[in-house]
């Protein structure tokens, strides 16, 4: 059974320790690991040997070794001998960043101009400032079926939120309340319409076990910040919710057949809103500032 633990108070010679452990994985091991926990170390291996160095050579014209990409290149070897799909979003981002490294290398111009963000408009900032404002916790909702179409684009709102080590720990459950009434006995609101359990499969820190366990729920955070956002985006109303015992997560860890690698973290409900809350006003920033220096 996985148990959380914290690495706060380690040293860094106990965190260089937990380092090697990670890295010193043998090809046989990464041929026999469990496919998610792979792909998982694909991404973070990548991005900590391969990803951080390729842009900063890029942008400020410094020199990139040759060697640079070899050990990502191989990881991608190893995808290939356990016959994972080429289409996989790891598999096509690593061969981007091995691309782009071996351009950097060798002294040529990399263009990344096709994925620069396009410019922030006033009437863009002003919306986002107006979503980011006037979303509210709203408790009420109407007796109105929500699109499967509507809750896939609010959870992948949530697989955009920034995420440490680009490990992706990220997984869902969607309960409509009609089609499993009671199930969620216990919570401050009304039941429902929509419950958006937001879960992480502990096997990705795998790749990185020196993250902090106040690291891995911050992942789960940044999700659901997305999540009550894009679902006032989208028309939407919610209010954000915590578990509040341990029997609540048992009841839904068993209805599920939710493995213990599998994490409950918090959950979101939400539906077209059937009231408007006075927005709870909040403090001056200048208030909130305990040094600027």
């Amino acid at each position: 059974m996985f148990r959380d633990t914290s690495m706060d108070y380690l040293d860094k010679e106990d965190v260089k320790q937990i380092w090697n452990q990670n890295t010193r994985i043998t090809d046989e091991e990464f041929l026999n690991m469990d496919e998610t926990e792979f792909r998982a170390r694909v991404r973070e291996r990548s991005h900590h040997t391969l990803e951080i160095q390729m842009y900063y050579a890029a942008y400020r014209n410094k020199k990139l070794r040759s060697q640079q990409a070899d050990y990502s290149k191989h990881l991608l070897e190893l995808w290939e001998r356990r016959g994972l799909s080429k289409e996989l979003p790891e598999y096509r981002y690593v061969s981007f960043l091995i691309e782009s490294a071996e351009k950097v290398a060798e002294g040529k111009p990399v263009d990344f101009s096709p994925f620069t963000p396009k410019i922030v408009t006033k009437e863009m900032e002003e919306d986002f400032f107006t979503i980011l404002k006037e979303r509210r916790s709203v408790r009420e909702f109407k007796e109105q079926d929500v699109p499967d179409e509507i809750i896939d684009k609010i959870l992948e709102a949530g697989l955009w939120a920034a995420h440490g080590c680009n490990i992706q720990s990220i997984r869902y459950i969607v309960v409509r309340e009609k089609n499993e009434p009671g199930l969620f006995r216990g919570s401050d609101v009304p039941g429902g319409p929509v419950h958006l359990v937001i879960l992480q499969d502990m096997r990705c820190y795998r790749a990185n076990s020196f993250t902090p366990v106040r690291n891995q729920l911050l992942d789960a955070g940044a999700a659901g910040q997305n999540i009550v956002l894009a679902a006032h985006a989208a028309g939407l109303e919610g209010v954000w919710l915590t578990f509040p015992d341990e029997k609540f997560c048992d009841r839904l860890r068993e209805r599920f057949h939710l493995p213990d690698y599998i994490r409950l973290v918090t959950y979101v409900d939400v539906g077209y809103g059937d009231q408007t809350p006075h927005p709870p006003l909040r403090w001056e920033v200048g208030e909130t500032i305990l040094g600027r220096y």
